[in-house]
């Protein structure tokens, strides 16, 4: 360490895995927006009464949160692996996303039920400050979308990150069109339909994460990778006699993994075949599939070992172990 002072920083961003960049600038910029906009609808709401802020301010909370996840996730993300955290904290991502997405869900089934009961018996919302606290939530929300219009297709964590924005923005609108169409025509029930409306926003995408990122943490095979088709391809290779154990999961974004037993007829091992065989399993993974699996590990076998393994012979007490 101690020879590198006189680089002075440069060169630091590039540490790490390479697939993780380092967002947390657009992500603190954000953060403090957001901040900003859970208070101002948070008085707002206070001082209109109104469903549809009440609902955007939730929605902002949850976005702040959100947000603050995203940020130390995006923190530990570019921690480095371990000997105990051998992906690191890569993982923390999908996690953070998941939590994000739960809370928003419960946010929206409550405003849903609030929503219903106020179209029957609308409160008094008054126009005018409704529409000052919506055009405030509307310029920050819009910063905001600038700002992290960039790395939205980074990852789980700044795709949610950026969709929450997104939407909020489409909640503000919900806002000001509430107050105007109020103090036009004293409909009052805009504000519960306005209401109604951004939970609409939320509930789909919210389902949306949760089955994206529980596919991750129940280890299915990556979305886009059709493991029928791995297994024919390796078979497919020349000496490879069968493909048994095949797996395939997603550590987190851009970082999927494959394992498998690949059994090759006995001659391969004693004419050292088997290293071609390894190679051009290991490309045909890399290339042949829409998802490119750059982490993967194969047991190669021969067909004696395989046929003993079946039959139950122990090898604990192999030396090799």
């Amino acid at each position: 360490m101690s020879g590198h002072h006189h680089h002075h920083g440069h060169g630091h961003d590039h540490g790490g895995i390479p697939q993780t960049q380092d967002h947390r600038r657009r992500l603190l910029v954000v953060v403090a927006l957001t901040g900003v906009i859970v208070v101002a609808q948070l008085v707002g709401s206070i001082l209109t009464g109104s469903l549809a802020l009440l609902t955007d301010t939730a929605h902002a909370i949850t976005d702040f949160s959100g947000l603050l996840v995203a940020l130390i996730a995006a923190t530990l993300m570019l921690r480095p692996a371990d000997a105990t955290r051998t992906w690191g904290f890569r993982r923390i991502e999908v996690i953070a996303a998941l939590a994000q997405a739960t809370l928003l869900l419960a946010v929206g089934v409550y405003a849903a039920i609030e929503g219903v009961q106020r179209l029957f018996a609308p409160p008094e919302v008054p126009s005018t400050e409704l529409l000052i606290f919506g055009v405030i939530g509307l310029a920050a929300n819009l910063i905001g979308i600038a700002v992290l219009q960039g790395g939205r297709d980074a990852n789980f964590n700044m795709r949610a990150a950026f969709l929450e924005v997104v939407n909020d923005a489409l909640g503000s609108v919900g806002v000001i069109v509430a107050a105007i169409v109020i103090a036009l025509t004293g409909f009052q029930q805009a504000d519960a339909l306005a209401g109604l409306f951004i939970v609409a926003l939320i509930v789909p995408r919210a389902i949306g994460i949760i089955k994206d990122t529980t596919r991750v943490l129940m280890e299915y095979a990556p979305e886009g990778l059709d493991l029928g088709e791995v297994r024919r391809h390796i078979e497919e290779v020349d000496h490879v006699v069968a493909v048994h154990d095949l797996h395939a999961s997603t550590i987190a974004t851009g970082l999927p993994v494959l394992t498998a037993h690949v059994v090759t007829s006995d001659e391969c091992f004693r004419d050292g075949h088997v290293l071609r065989i390894l190679t051009d399993i290991k490309s045909c993974v890399a290339e042949h599939f829409d998802v490119s699996v750059q982490h993967s590990t194969f047991q190669l076998e021969s067909e004696t070992f395989n046929r003993e393994q079946g039959a139950g012979i122990d090898h604990s007490c192999d030396p090799a172990h």
